[in-house]
């Protein structure tokens, strides 16, 4: 998500933003599967007792990236009420409410997680897929 906020940022930045590349960028790759998935994660924090919290968290940041994806096609548009700081306010919003249901997510969980994705990112031969711990073929066909 991170690097899509980077991206999303860089479009937000330039003179004449092209508010539906940036609509685009919301609805595809790490974004799009974060919508799909967010609440997945929220349930191993519901498992461990904090799911109140987590799914809370969740609906503020699903309901952050709808408001986005709304500024982003009223602005595609050209229509009045959309401005660049309301759009950055939401991505900050989503990322917030990110943060915090990682933070309820218990720890094993989140570093196997994170190993999946680091993985995914710069792959490595250290490990054959059907080698992986049977908690993180599970994790994986989640995320």
């Amino acid at each position: 998500m991170r690097g899509c906020r980077l991206k999303l940022g860089r479009y937000l930045e330039v003179d004449q933003p092209k508010f539906a590349d940036c609509r685009n960028l919301l609805r595809s790759g790490p974004a799009s599967s974060l919508r799909v998935n967010i609440r997945a994660v929220a349930q191993y924090a519901s498992d461990a007792g904090n799911g109140n919290s987590a799914f809370n968290e969740v609906d503020q940041c699903l309901r952050a990236l709808e408001e986005l994806d709304s500024l982003l096609l009223r602005a595609s548009r050209n229509e009045s009420g959309t401005s660049i700081e309301s759009m950055k306010a939401k991505v900050a919003t989503a990322l917030g409410a990110l943060n915090s249901v990682l933070q309820t997510v218990p720890e094993e969980v989140l570093n196997k997680g994170k190993a999946m994705a680091n993985e995914y990112i710069n792959p490595g031969d250290d490990l054959a897929p059907q080698d992986l711990d049977p908690d993180l073929k599970k994790l994986e066909s989640i995320l």
